[in-house]
C-alpha cells in the first residue's frame, strides 16, 4: 500500500468495514488503507472490536487530503480511536488540508469514534467534513475535540481557518448539521474565548444504546470553574453535548468522564482503548 504523492502534499484513504461472526464475535472483513494512516492491530473487548487508527507522518500540511469510509454492519460492535493527537501545520500555499469522514452504521451495530485532539498550528488551514449515516436501530458515540493550538509555544487560536461540517441523519432523515468557519481575524471565535482565553472545545453525539437513559444530572453537575458544558436531545432519540475546557487536563479529565458515564448509564462497561490515556 504505497503512498500517493502529488508534488508535496499526500492523498490517503482508510476503507473499513467490520462484520459479526455467528457467534456474534466482531471482526474487520474489509480494509484499505494508504499514507498518511495506518491501523495498527485490533483487539477484541467487551463484545467491542476496538482498532486504533494511525498517521505515521508529522501531521497534515497543505494540500494533504485524507478519505475515511467506515462501515459497520448489522450487530457489530466496533470502537475506533487515534492514539496520538492530530497536527495541522502552517499552510504555505494557502490552500487547506482537507478530511472526508463517512460512517456507516446499520442494524444493532455500535460505533464509538474517539479521537485524540486536533492541534491547529499558527497559520494552518484545515477543513473536516463528516458525514454520519446511522439506521433507525444503530447506536453511536463520536467525540470530537479541538485545541486551540499549541499553547505551550504561545499559539493560541493563531490558526489561519477551520472549516467544520458535520451531518447527521438517522434512517435517512438529517438530525444535525453542522458548519464551523473559524478564523482569528473576525468574530467567529468569540464564543470559543468568552469562557476561557485558551478554551479547548468538545463536542459528544449519542444515539440508540448510549442516549436511552440520558444521565442529564451527572452530566449538570460537570459544570464547574474549568468546565463549560450543555447539553441536549434531538429528533429521533440523538442527544449531544458541548463543552469548553480551561485547558488541556481538563479537556482529557472531562472526555475520560463523559464516556464512563454514558457507558455506565447504558449499562455497559468502555472498552479499553489499548492505548495510555
Amino acid at each position: 500500500m504505497g503512498n500517493h504523492v502529488s508534488g508535496s502534499a499526500l492523498k490517503g484513504h482508510l476503507q473499513l468495514r467490520c462484520e459479526s461472526r455467528a457467534d456474534g464475535v466482531p471482526f474487520i472483513s474489509q480494509q484499505s488503507f494508504r499514507a498518511p494512516i495506518h491501523i495498527s492491530k485490533s483487539h477484541l473487548d467487551q463484545g467491542h472490536l476496538v482498532q486504533s487508527i494511525v498517521n505515521p507522518t508529522a501531521g497534515f500540511f497543505d494540500g494533504d487530503r485524507l478519505e475515511l469510509d467506515i462501515h459497520v454492519a448489522a450487530g457489530a460492535k466496533l470502537v475506533l480511536s487515534t492514539p496520538s493527537a492530530s497536527r495541522v501545520y502552517r499552510t504555505r500555499s494557502g490552500a487547506a488540508a482537507v478530511c472526508c469522514q463517512k460512517f456507516r452504521v446499520a442494524e444493532k451495530a455500535s460505533l464509538e469514534w474517539i479521537a485524540e485532539p486536533l492541534i491547529p498550528h499558527a497559520g494552518a488551514c484545515y477543513v473536516q467534513r463528516t458525514e454520519i449515516e446511522l439506521d433507525a436501530a444503530a447506536s453511536l458515540l463520536l467525540f470530537d475535540w479541538i485545541a486551540p493550538g499549541r499553547v505551550a509555544m504561545g499559539e493560541v487560536f493563531a490558526y489561519q481557518h477551520l472549516r467544520w461540517e458535520l451531518d447527521l441523519r438517522l434512517d435517512g432523515q438529517l438530525m444535525a448539521r453542522e458548519r464551523y468557519d473559524l478564523r482569528p481575524g473576525d468574530a467567529s471565535l468569540e464564543a470559543l474565548r468568552a469562557k476561557f482565553p485558551a478554551a479547548h472545545y468538545l463536542s459528544v453525539y449519542a444515539a440508540g444504546e448510549m442516549a436511552e437513559n440520558w444521565p442529564a444530572a451527572a452530566l449538570d453537575a460537570l459544570n464547574g470553574e474549568d468546565v463549560y458544558l450543555g447539553h441536549g436531545h434531538l429528533t429521533g432519540g440523538v442527544h449531544v453535548i458541548r463543552a469548553l475546557c480551561r485547558d488541556s487536563l481538563n479537556a482529557r479529565r472531562l472526555l475520560e468522564t463523559l464516556r464512563l458515564l454514558l457507558y455506565r448509564a447504558s449499562s455497559q462497561v468502555p472498552p479499553t482503548l489499548g492505548r495510555k490515556s
